[in-house]
């Protein structure tokens, strides 16, 4: 039982009775409805970040000079980074037209089989608890709006997302948080006057930080324990970035590289 307080005779919402004013209520549906690409991104700067200083890593552990890490660094923010990208691209514009083919077949199946369909969405909304004439006004104003209709059969039905994400815009997301992201390893490269051992050093802590940090972004957007994806993603992007390095190190051992 939520609680309001008294100050000179006004009542003062509690935090949880504000949250439930109807014009915050319609905000945050409307918010719901509308789709954040953070988790494309976050997902993005993970794999950029850690790709990028498997790469520094390795090339340091093989003994090559600070231009090879560039370079190769370099290489892998765009190739791996527009493959990423276009992956997630691919897969988001595959779903929308799964869900474009479902649409069209519901259609079809209204236009031929409309009491066929009003019973199915009797049987939904039924399921739900509804009877009687309360039932029946349901199916008639769902069934008296023909795209309601098909977008009620989608999500019910089907369990499809009916308005999905925009997949120019979700891959845009990965690639600019992957390019940014994963720029991060590299930047103590361009400082001068640092020591080899420095400039790893410092790639290496930089680095750290960015994963701990994109991991706690990680554990807020999938309403996770922060800390707890943090450290996972530090663990992970670490033990990702030692196996490069010892490959490097064994690699150079084998053929003798100075």
């Amino acid at each position: 039982m939520t609680v309001t307080r008294s100050i000179q005779g006004k009542q003062q919402l509690t935090p949880l009775e504000a949250e439930h004013r109807p014009a915050v209520i319609q905000a945050r549906l409307a918010a719901m409805r509308s789709h954040n690409y953070l988790g494309d991104a976050v997902l993005g700067g993970i794999d950029g970040c850690v790709t990028t200083f498997a790469v520094v890593a390795g090339a340091v552990g093989g003994g090559f000079p600070a231009v090879v890490a560039i370079v190769l660094g370099f290489a892998n923010l765009l190739a791996d980074g527009f493959s990423m990208a276009l992956s997630n691209y691919q897969g988001t514009k595959s779903q929308r037209e799964f869900v474009e083919e479902a649409r069209r077949t519901e259609e079809r199946h209204i236009e031929k089989i409309p009491e066929g369909e009003r019973e199915e969405i009797r049987q939904i909304f039924a399921g739900k608890g509804f009877t009687g004439e309360t039932l029946e006004e349901i199916v008639d104003v769902i069934t008296q709006d023909r795209r309601l209709w098909v977008d009620t059969m989608l999500a019910e039905e089907l369990g499809l997302q009916v308005d999905g994400p925009s997949p120019l815009r979700a891959g845009l997301a990965t690639f600019v948080a992957f390019f940014v992201v994963g720029l991060i390893p590299l930047l103590p490269f361009f400082i001068p006057g640092l020591t080899p051992d420095q400039t790893f050093a410092s790639s290496a802590a930089m680095t750290g930080l960015a994963f701990g940090g994109i991991g706690i972004a990680k554990g807020i957007v999938l309403g996770r324990s922060p800390l707890r994806s943090g450290v996972e993603t530090l663990f992970i992007g670490g033990m990702a970035a030692l196996l490069a390095y010892l490959v490097g190190a064994w690699l150079r051992q084998i053929f003798g590289v100075a």
